[in-house]
């Protein structure tokens, strides 16, 4: 009997032809080549050298380098390619763009990784995934494939349905998900053609281009305002209503104070007290109190809101308000942490109602040097409630109810916030936009709302009790380790940001000093003085604050860059923050000599308040843009004044004055010449006349149409017919400040 011949995996030829070919499958692990498309793809295109491709192919085959699939079509061995995707792998999280294509941020790579969007499998935008990294290649950014989703970043999605004969889908109103959800007829339930819904996905089969979903809330038709708000809130996973339970936790909360309770806290009830806060809200959570004392210094009280006392942790309210995060401010609404007998009633401290407090008091100089501070549970009545509208009549010479009080204040805000910026805080300026709705929500007028003196005065107290907190609990004191606190911190910026944020500035006129935390904080201090009132005020202010890093919690203190702070926490907003009410937690635990906490655990509740925070962000940026879309859609064909706010080889993105309304003007839509992005110097040039369109020149255009359901609009420059006269002396103007000598064809 011949004995059976045993298959010795050959050693691969060690040749550079080897090395390209075994790199274009590793890149490709998924497909299939022969020799001739593998030729292709490598740029070889004589027979000579096609035929070593095919010699060397079947070489590798020999080697097991590769597998033949078919007569002539070979794919990498799949169990090479295990190791090859263990040795050069990452993970990180999708960002996925509206045209498929998708970078992978938060590996331990120091840039993000491009993911063609024929590479992104069934991968959606925010999940965590595994990727392959492809061979880096001379002069191209690193690029890799998607081989695994490890975790979904949610499995419910919002959108419009439509129906066609026995099956549905369901169109995102995320442009960030590039693919609709497939919805059986039998999982329609009762959404109708048109309506928004929320569907659930139930399974993506490995060879289909859309996940399956099933319809498990229907909204109701778009347009109306409630189902437009409602479907920002599902999109980004934030609850319509509060669990039952919850809601009869909070209706058995008693409103009268227990008088032992009374007893038991230092009593500011004879002290003149106030709340100062936008004119529409309903949730006061901090107040102000002033007393002068006998040798002339002056006591401050900063008195919070005892949330601590009457929402105990493990219990149903504690356990939605962590789920949550934080409230959350639509352009129309607030949709609060906690339900509204405690947000607006139990904890909110309204005037000539008696309080429980969580209070920072601090014994300071006409200076505001501060010689004594207490912290402690406190019992207060505020004497009056003012906006910030009323304060700021008065801090502008305007006759009021307690005027003197409410200067002294102010006197002493203005000296800490000086003394905060001579140490290097730096004063970030930023734009509100406001609405003005009517009964339906709809929006038929816009302002601007500005941040006033009335403000800060509010602002620099809640920051100094913040900051002094921190410090009590994170202080080193001795041989002591600090307990686990929760801080609120703010990273160095990143150098290469701040050496193009300096770059893109000198070209338009303006200096910055990176060399030196100092010199950076008044750099950026006197380029805010230097830019207020001027038309790129907002675009340098917003690029500005993308240059830092992003303010998080953490347990790992490592100071607040931003407010120049060594030690910084959140203990003033407990009614509409999760990580208020943890400080409170632990500040009134440490105070009673107790032990520290396990840092680890802590470490996760920051983690999942800082991303429900960044998600309530988002979400509250998504109904400023639907507002400004829904403005602007009676409006198509209206001329308005803008300034260029962005570039792109796409088009010229306009900021409206007065609503901030962003739209893009396509580059399209200008067919006066050849337009290309010259993305070194921020501006769109015309090729042939040299005509500029640069960030932050100011521009006139017409709304030429506008998505509401995509928060998309469409410009088009707003400009009079030139007459053959007027053409030729701008082509030559053109010319002349482009060094234009010619077209060459």
């Amino acid at each position: 009997m011949p004995k059976k011949k045993s298959f010795i995996k050959a050693p691969a030829p060690q040749n550079p032809v080897f090395s390209l070919i075994e790199a274009l499958f590793i890149s490709n692990p998924f497909k299939a080549f022969n020799y001739r498309q593998v030729s292709k793809l490598l740029g070889i295109n004589d027979k000579v050298s096609k035929a070593l491709v095919n010699n060397a192919m079947e070489s590798m085959t020999r080697a097991g380098t590769i597998i033949e699939l078919n007569r002539g079509k070979y794919k990498y061995n799949p169990d090479l390619l295990a190791d090859k995707i263990l040795q050069s792998s990452i993970i990180g999280i999708v960002d996925m763009k509206q045209t498929g294509k998708a970078y992978i941020t938060g590996s331990e790579l120091d840039e993000d990784v491009f993911i063609a969007a024929n590479n992104t499998g069934h991968a959606l935008n925010g999940d965590k995934v595994k990727v392959h990294l492809f061979p880096m290649r001379k002069g191209r950014k690193t690029e890799g494939q998607i081989v695994e989703v490890i975790e979904r970043a949610r499995s419910r999605f919002v959108g419009t349905v439509q129906i066609t004969g026995k099956f549905a889908f369901l169109v995102p109103d995320d442009v960030s998900i590039p693919v609709d959800i497939f919805i059986p007829k039998e999982s329609l339930g009762n959404a109708k053609n048109g309506q928004k819904a929320i569907a659930g996905m139930t399974d993506w089969p490995e060879h289909s281009k859309n996940p399956f979903g099933e319809i498990i809330q229907v909204l109701g038709d778009p347009g109306n305002n409630d189902v437009e708000m409602n479907s920002i809130l599902a999109t980004f996973d934030f609850p319509l209503q509060f669990n039952p339970q919850t809601l009869k936790e909070a209706e058995n909360i008693p409103t009268e104070i227990d008088q032992q309770e009374i007893a038991a806290r230092r009593d500011f009830r004879s002290i003149w007290t106030c709340t100062i806060d936008p004119p529409d809200a309903k949730d006061f959570d901090d107040a102000l109190s002033l007393k002068k004392l006998e040798n002339g210094n002056w006591e401050v009280g900063v008195h919070i809101a005892d949330v601590s006392y009457y929402v105990q942790p493990g219990s149903a309210i504690d356990s939605e308000a962590y789920e949550r995060g934080t409230s959350i401010y639509l352009v129309d609404r607030t949709i609060p942490m906690l339900p509204e007998k405690l947000s607006n009633m139990v904890c909110s401290l309204r005037a000539d109602e008696d309080k429980l407090c969580f209070s920072a008091v601090f014994v300071m100089d006409d200076n505001a040097m501060i010689s004594d501070e207490w912290y402690g549970k406190t019992i207060i009545r505020s004497n009056r409630r003012y906006s910030y509208e009323e304060v700021q009549t008065m801090i502008e010479g305007e006759a009021g109810d307690f005027k003197e009080e409410l200067m002294i204040l102010n006197g002493l805000a203005t000296k800490l916030r000086d003394e905060r910026f001579k140490k290097g805080s730096i004063a970030f300026h930023s734009q509100e936009v406001k609405f003005i709705l009517d009964e339906k929500g709809k929006p038929i007028d816009t302002y601007i709302k500005e941040q006033k003196e009335a403000n800060m005065l509010i602002e620099d107290f809640m920051l100094l009790a913040n900051r002094k907190v921190a410090e009590k609990i994170g202080r080193k004191t001795g041989e002591t380790k600090p307990k686990t606190f929760v801080y609120r911190i703010h990273d160095e910026p990143n150098p290469d940001k701040l050496q193009k944020f300096s770059e893109f500035l000198s070209k338009l006129g303006y200096k910055m000093n990176i060399g030196s935390r100092k010199g950076l904080a008044k750099s950026f201090n006197q380029l805010f003085d230097q830019i207020a009132g001027k038309g790129e005020e907002n675009m340098i202010e917003s690029i500005a604050i993308r240059t830092m890093a992003k303010a998080v919690y953490s347990t790992v203190n490592i100071g607040h860059y931003g407010l120049a702070f060594q030690h910084y926490t959140h203990f003033t907003s407990p009614i509409r923050r999760y990580p208020d009410l943890m400080v409170h937690r632990l500040l009134e635990w440490y105070m009673q000599g107790k032990a520290s906490v396990n840092k680890d655990e802590y470490e996760e509740y920051c983690t999942h308040s800082s991303e429900m925070e960044r998600k309530a962000v988002e979400a509250e940026r998504a109904s400023v843009k639907y507002k400004q879309a829904e403005f602007l859609v009676d409006k198509i064909g209206q001329s308005f004044n803008g300034l260029i706010s962005g570039v792109s080889k796409w088009g010229i993105f306009v900021e409206l004055e007065g609503s901030k309304c962003e739209g893009m003007i396509s580059l399209r839509y200008l067919d006066d010449d050849f337009y290309y992005l010259d993305d070194d110097n921020y501006r769109v040039i015309g090729q042939h006349y040299g005509r500029e369109f640069k960030l932050g020149a100011p521009v006139k255009i017409k709304v030429k149409q506008v998505d509401l359901q995509r928060k998309q609009m469409d410009f088009v420059l707003d400009e009079e017919p030139l007459t053959h006269n007027q053409e030729s002396l701008r082509t030559t103007q053109a010319r002349r400040s482009s060094g234009y000598k010619g077209a060459r064809y």
